[in-house]
Order: structure tokens, then sequence, then C-alpha cells
């Protein structure tokens, strides 16, 4: 007699798709990057993520802050640091460090040093970077092609500024995209 739980196949298709629904593909010149969401961790985030995802506004933007060692930042249509998109800030979705930590892979929001002001920008971490835990938003980390993130041209001086720098090709919401 089985004692194990199965899942139907039906069971088995809305779980993959509720995987795909929290997963994002991050395509840069050098190949995919496959991010699993984390909605667990910060619902509103993730969700704008998705929506401005879906919506393209990711596409053709620069990551215009890459220090190496630490993280590329984009997100910011205009490439200068300043700016996000047309909705309103999110407010902050801190979690503790004895639940997550900002490893390498870790995709946190950017913000100012002002509360609850995280809109459009994100960066992803090269390296652990433990003086962000519990002060920045984590929303996803990344599950493949972190080979690919490694290759973002790389920005000078302690600000990370990059010229000409590389540029995300696309993001979309893994249930979006066929195959």
């Amino acid at each position: 007699m089985a004692t194990g739980l199965t899942l139907s196949a039906t069971g088995r298709d809305a779980l993959a798709q509720a995987d795909r629904e929290n997963t994002l593909y991050l395509d840069l010149k050098d190949g995919r990057v496959v991010i699993e969401l984390r909605p667990d961790l910060a619902p509103k985030h993730v969700e704008r993520i998705k929506t401005l995802a879906r919506q393209g506004f990711y596409d053709n933007t620069p990551f215009h802050r890459v220090i190496e060692g630490f993280m590329a930042q984009g997100g910011d249509p205009t490439g200068t640091g300043t700016g996000g998109s047309q909705l309103p800030d999110l407010p902050d979705e801190f979690s503790p460090p004895s639940k997550v930590r900002f490893l390498r892979g870790t995709c946190g929001m950017a913000k100012t040093a002002a509360p609850n002001t995280a809109n459009s920008q994100f960066f992803i971490c090269f390296a652990p970077a433990s003086f962000l835990d519990g002060k920045y938003t984590i929303w996803g980390r990344v599950t493949a092609g972190m080979e690919n993130v490694d290759k973002i041209k790389k920005g000078a001086g302690q600000g990370g500024t990059v010229r000409d720098p590389d540029r995300i090709v696309r993001m979309r919401v893994a249930a979006d995209v066929a195959g």
C-alpha cells in the first residue's frame, strides 16, 4: 500500500505553471539568466518586477552601476541611477538575516537612503554582501546563468559607473514565454 502523496497530472501541471509564474527570464548579451522569484519574502516587489517585465519596461535598459566583486545594478531607463517607472514607490519588505541573506546570485531591490523608495531598479550580487542583510528587499535568486551575469561590463571607481554599459536584452515572466 502506497503511503506517499502523489499529484494528479492536473496538479503537476498547476504546480509547473505556478513555478513558471514565479520564474523570470533575464536575457543578456551572453545568454539567459533564470531567476526564482520569492513572493514569500517580498510579495509587492515580486509583483512589481513581474508587472514591469510584462510591460517590456526592462527591455534595453542598461546595467548603469556595476561593481566588481559586489553587484550589477539595472532597471533605470535613464541610465543615471535616478530614474524609475511611473508606478509609485514600494514599501520596504526587508527579511531578517535569520531567514535569508544576500549571497552570490541574490536579487535585491535598489532604493535611496530614505525608507520605502524602491521602484524599478534592482541588483544582482556577484558575491555575499552581508552588510545589506535586513536593509534591502530580497525578491529573488539566480538559479541558472550566473556565468552570464559575471560577464556584465564592470564600471569604474568606487561608484561603479559604467561607460557604454551592457543592457538587458529582454526580461520576461517564464509563464508568458512559449515552451
